[in-house]
């Protein structure tokens, strides 16, 4: 656990879903309305240095999450899920979490695949 890191310091009431190595929480600027943040619960810096126990637990996560959402939301028909890791890809917060951002009809899209040149 970091002093510094905004994430360790996160007390278990602002959860909103946890398991053995992971924990839940709403993004603090979501892009959209039930944007959730999967942390797992020992301090490192991206998802790369995880180990393959937290990386189930944080799937598990997300599989307990976007059914919460969907149970939320009845109008979310689908997710981004992924994680921004270094800062030349936008992370922001040196530990690891991957995004679970709910998306409605009328969102804003995603940027469109390219076909292959």
């Amino acid at each position: 656990m970091s002093a510094l890191c905004p994430f360790c310091a996160i007390t278990p009431t602002a959860w909103v879903g946890e398991n053995d190595l992971a924990f839940a929480i709403r993004d603090k600027f979501p892009v959209r309305p039930l944007h959730t943040l999967l942390i797992p619960k020992r301090h490192v810096q991206d998802i790369f240095e995880t180990t393959p126990e937290e990386r189930e637990a944080l799937h598990q996560l997300a599989l307990e999450r976007r059914s919460a959402i969907r149970g939320e939301d009845p109008d979310v028909q689908g997710f981004n899920f992924g994680s921004n890791i270094g800062e030349a890809a936008g992370q922001k917060i040196f530990h690891a979490h991957l995004h679970l951002i709910p998306r409605r009809p009328g969102d804003t899209p995603p940027p469109p695949a390219r076909p292959n040149d």
